[in-house]
Protein backbone atom coordinates (compact mmCIF):
# COMPACT_ATOMS: atom_id res chain seq x y z
CA UNK A 1 0.00 0.00 0.00
CA UNK A 2 1.23 3.51 -0.82
CA UNK A 3 0.35 6.45 1.39
CA UNK A 4 0.31 10.10 0.38
CA UNK A 5 0.14 12.67 3.16
CA UNK A 6 -0.89 16.23 2.39
CA UNK A 7 -2.43 19.32 3.93
CA UNK A 8 0.45 20.75 5.91
CA UNK A 9 1.37 24.40 5.85
CA UNK A 10 1.97 27.53 7.87
CA UNK A 11 -0.72 28.61 10.31
CA UNK A 12 -0.94 31.01 13.21
CA UNK A 13 -1.42 29.77 16.74
CA UNK A 14 -5.08 29.03 17.37
CA UNK A 15 -5.68 28.14 13.74
CA UNK A 16 -6.69 24.87 12.12
CA UNK A 17 -5.44 22.50 9.46
CA UNK A 18 -6.70 19.22 8.09
CA UNK A 19 -4.18 16.64 7.00
CA UNK A 20 -5.09 13.91 4.55
CA UNK A 21 -3.58 10.47 4.08
CA UNK A 22 -4.63 8.94 0.79
CA UNK A 23 -4.00 5.24 0.31
CA UNK A 24 -3.50 3.45 -2.97
CA UNK A 25 -2.49 -0.01 -4.05
CA UNK A 26 -4.96 -1.75 -1.78
CA UNK A 27 -8.03 -0.97 0.19
CA UNK A 28 -7.25 0.48 3.55
CA UNK A 29 -10.35 -0.98 5.17
CA UNK A 30 -8.40 -3.93 6.55
CA UNK A 31 -5.63 -1.82 8.05
CA UNK A 32 -5.16 0.51 10.94
CA UNK A 33 -3.90 4.03 10.31
CA UNK A 34 -1.81 6.21 12.56
CA UNK A 35 -0.48 9.73 12.52
CA UNK A 36 2.91 10.46 14.00
CA UNK A 37 4.97 13.64 14.11
CA UNK A 38 8.59 14.52 14.44
CA UNK A 39 9.93 17.91 15.38
CA UNK A 40 13.54 18.88 14.61
CA UNK A 41 15.90 17.25 17.08
CA UNK A 42 13.16 15.19 18.68
CA UNK A 43 11.96 11.62 18.53
CA UNK A 44 9.00 10.65 16.39
CA UNK A 45 5.90 10.61 18.55
CA UNK A 46 2.42 9.17 18.31
CA UNK A 47 -0.41 11.59 17.57
CA UNK A 48 -3.52 9.57 16.74
CA UNK A 49 -4.69 6.26 15.32
CA UNK A 50 -7.86 4.75 13.98
CA UNK A 51 -8.85 1.11 13.79
CA UNK A 52 -10.33 1.20 10.33
CA UNK A 53 -12.79 -1.66 10.55
CA UNK A 54 -14.61 -0.41 13.64
CA UNK A 55 -13.64 3.25 13.60
CA UNK A 56 -12.35 3.35 17.15
CA UNK A 57 -9.69 5.98 17.73
CA UNK A 58 -6.86 6.90 20.05
CA UNK A 59 -5.19 10.26 20.46
CA UNK A 60 -2.16 11.38 22.41
CA UNK A 61 -2.78 13.33 25.59
CA UNK A 62 -0.90 16.30 24.16
CA UNK A 63 -3.47 16.75 21.39
CA UNK A 64 -6.59 15.38 23.06
CA UNK A 65 -9.52 17.72 22.62
CA UNK A 66 -7.83 19.53 19.73
CA UNK A 67 -7.05 16.84 17.13
CA UNK A 68 -9.48 14.34 15.63
CA UNK A 69 -8.69 11.39 13.39
CA UNK A 70 -11.27 10.08 10.96
CA UNK A 71 -11.55 8.10 7.76
CA UNK A 72 -13.55 8.06 4.54
CA UNK A 73 -13.95 4.54 3.26
CA UNK A 74 -15.16 5.61 -0.15
CA UNK A 75 -12.07 7.76 -0.68
CA UNK A 76 -9.66 5.33 0.97
CA UNK A 77 -8.39 8.31 2.92
CA UNK A 78 -7.72 9.12 6.56
CA UNK A 79 -7.78 12.62 7.99
CA UNK A 80 -6.30 14.44 10.94
CA UNK A 81 -8.28 17.53 11.85
CA UNK A 82 -6.11 19.82 13.94
CA UNK A 83 -7.74 22.71 15.79
CA UNK A 84 -6.40 25.29 18.20
CA UNK A 85 -2.88 24.69 16.97
CA UNK A 86 0.05 25.65 19.15
CA UNK A 87 3.66 26.46 18.27
CA UNK A 88 4.68 23.18 19.92
CA UNK A 89 2.64 21.32 17.31
CA UNK A 90 5.20 22.34 14.71
CA UNK A 91 6.58 19.16 13.17
CA UNK A 92 6.59 16.95 10.13
CA UNK A 93 3.50 14.78 10.28
CA UNK A 94 3.53 11.25 8.92
CA UNK A 95 0.73 8.83 8.31
CA UNK A 96 1.29 5.12 8.57
CA UNK A 97 -0.73 1.97 8.08
CA UNK A 98 -0.52 -1.68 9.01
CA UNK A 99 -2.57 -4.59 10.20
CA UNK A 100 -1.56 -4.16 13.85
CA UNK A 101 -1.09 -0.40 14.11
CA UNK A 102 -1.68 1.30 17.43
CA UNK A 103 0.51 3.83 19.22
CA UNK A 104 3.91 2.31 18.54
CA UNK A 105 5.59 3.41 15.33
CA UNK A 106 7.50 0.15 14.91
CA UNK A 107 4.20 -1.66 14.38
CA UNK A 108 3.66 0.14 11.10
CA UNK A 109 5.35 -1.02 7.91
CA UNK A 110 3.76 1.40 5.48
CA UNK A 111 4.56 5.11 5.75
CA UNK A 112 3.73 8.25 3.83
CA UNK A 113 6.33 10.85 2.96
CA UNK A 114 5.40 13.40 5.64
CA UNK A 115 3.87 16.84 5.48
CA UNK A 116 5.26 19.85 7.34
CA UNK A 117 3.11 21.79 9.77
CA UNK A 118 4.45 25.08 11.07
CA UNK A 119 2.58 27.00 13.74
CA UNK A 120 3.66 30.57 14.35
CA UNK A 121 3.13 32.35 17.64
Amino acid sequence: VQLQASGGGLVQAGGSLRLSCAASGRTISSLNVGWFRQAPGKEREFVASIYWSVGSTSVADSVSGRFTISRDNAKNTAYLQMNNLRPEDTATYYCAADIIGGVVSSRYNFWGQGTLVTVSS
